[in-house]
């Protein structure tokens, strides 16, 4: 039979390997926040858990809540500019409130956490050498102090999380350089054969035909991308860059 510790080893395995699987494998970013949540819930003695992160532009968002009263206490955090979450993020380093009956850091926090049901809460820091993209929350109905086991479990999920999502936002971001590369080459292409065709037309040089191509395009108000796919698939009139 089975301990209770042994148990908890196995559970503690099995979420570290699903976080190590994503940064080998295909996965779907949603299913990793909540998973990173249900995770802590199980193994931390959480009674709830919630993930903020940073989007595209830096903003701080709720991405993801083990609870719909974590969700709203999370919201109510970014909406009023306080709590132990956004001061984790700011600082980069773990923040605790045990108790936050007696907390006098975020008056307005503790009172909307009691009345969804938290008296304590602990925030890690997703982060990664310099870099701090968001918060992983644990709230707890009872006045509890994390033991340091606990939160080493709790910073180590949160640290193999950022690796994870970092490495998705890069590859996405890679992604989005390389297209825009093979978009710049494809137009260079069109480009090419549009001054080809206006110097053929209008027996011009090719820089001739380019500057005419470029200067229709600025007083016509089109991308000169656009401009040269219809020289070359005949749907513009080329007369007026030929006068």
């Amino acid at each position: 039979m089975s301990t209770p510790s042994a148990v908890r080893e196995q559970a503690l395995v099995t979420a570290f390997v699903r976080l190590a699987d994503t940064l080998v494998a295909d996965y779907d970013v949603i299913e990793l926040f909540h998973a990173l949540c249900g995770d802590c819930v199980a193994l931390l003695g959480a009674d709830a858990a919630g993930l903020l992160l940073t989007d595209q532009r830096g903003a701080l968002q709720v991405v993801s809540a083990s609870t719909e009263a974590a969700n709203l206490v999370e919201l109510f955090q970014l909406q009023a500019e306080e709590g132990p979450c956004l001061d984790c993020f700011r600082t980069s380093a773990q923040v605790h409130a045990g108790d936050l009956a007696t907390d006098t850091r975020w008056p307005r926090f503790a009172a909307l956490a009691d009345d969804n049901g938290f008296t304590a809460v602990h925030a890690l820091p997703m982060r990664l050498r310099g870099e701090t993209i968001g918060a992983l929350n644990l709230f707890h109905r009872n006045r509890t102090d994390m033991s340091v086991d606990e939160l080493a479990i709790g910073q180590a999920l949160a640290d193999v999380a950022t690796i994870a999502i970092l490495s998705d936002r890069n590859t996405r971001e890679r992604e989005r350089l390389t297209e825009q590369l093979q978009a710049a080459l494809t137009s260079r292409v069109i480009i090419e054969q549009a001054k080809g065709v206006l110097a053929e037309r209008g027996q011009i040089p090719l820089d001739e035909a380019f500057t005419r191509l470029r200067s229709h395009a600025r007083s016509t108000q089109q991308r000169l991308s656009d401009l040269a796919r219809a020289v070359t698939d005949g749907s513009l009139d080329t007369t007026p860059l030929l006068r």
